[in-house]
């Protein structure tokens, strides 16, 4: 496998895709593609008039710019007639963050959640941020996001044995009465006692190829597992044990 998890696309003040731009770079230079299949279906909000398929477009421009910097191309698996054999076809992946419900709603709708799973696990590159770093997880039920539509499944790709919470905060902004993102982690522990949580923090990544698990980024991780105290593992240290 060749895998890119992003925690966040953008930091406060950047422009978009700033900060992972050379780790993108570095990635997709490594494996000599050059068209990329990106997967829109987290933009559920991005057309002001509530049009999803117009947001779907807007997204596909704007990740295109980006990537059209980098040198590489970008075509949008929602204008494809035939979902899966787009995705049988793809040189390389790219899913874009958003609402990580209805990307999965729409990745079980349209058959293409098993079906990325299998090109990934053949060595296709496959990146994702946020809502896409997600979904290579074995469920969804550690993303931050609001349930606005019910999927057909929690179930995601299980491309990595662990669960990731993107955009991982510390704490609570001041004067926020609610729970903290680790006490929400801990709730999802209790429940599922046999899996680890990896709270992702801005301005990081994981990057797999085959088996072998590497963080990179600027800010350490915080490993979360069922009776333990949370761990801290700073850029540099080993990570490689999450993918036992």
């Amino acid at each position: 496998m060749r895998l890119l998890l992003i925690s966040n696309s953008t930091n406060y003040g950047e422009e978009y895709l700033g900060w992972p731009r050379p780790y993108i770079s570095e990635f997709l230079e490594s494996t000599g593609v050059k068209n990329i299949l990106f997967v829109p279906y987290a933009g559920v909000g991005l057309s002001p008039d509530g049009d999803i398929h117009a947001s779907y477009n807007l997204y596909e421009e704007r990740v295109k710019g980006v990537f059209e910097e980098l040198g590489y191309n970008i075509c949008s698996v929602h204008k494809e007639s035939d979902p899966i054999q787009a995705v049988k076809d793809a040189e390389a992946i790219a899913v874009g963050g958003g609402n990580t419900f209805h990307l999965v709603y729409m990745m079980h709708r349209t058959g293409i959640m098993d079906a990325i799973r299998q090109r990934a696990l053949d060595g296709v590159p496959y990146m994702g941020w946020s809502a896409g770093s997600n979904v290579a997880c074995p469920s969804l039920m550690t993303t931050n996001d609001m349930p606005i539509i019910e999927p057909e499944s929690f179930k995601c790709m299980n491309l990595i044995p662990f669960q990731i919470n993107p955009h991982y905060l510390d704490a609570n902004p001041e004067g926020h009465g609610g729970e903290t993102r680790e006490q929400r982690i801990e709730e999802f522990l209790v429940v599922n006692k046999e899996m680890t949580v990896a709270g992702l923090r801005e301005s990081s990544l994981f990057e797999v190829d085959g088996y072998e698990l590497k963080l990179k980024g600027s800010r350490p991780l915080r490993i979360f597992r069922f009776g333990q105290e949370a761990e801290e593992i700073e850029q540099g240290g080993d990570v490689n044990f999450l993918m036992e």
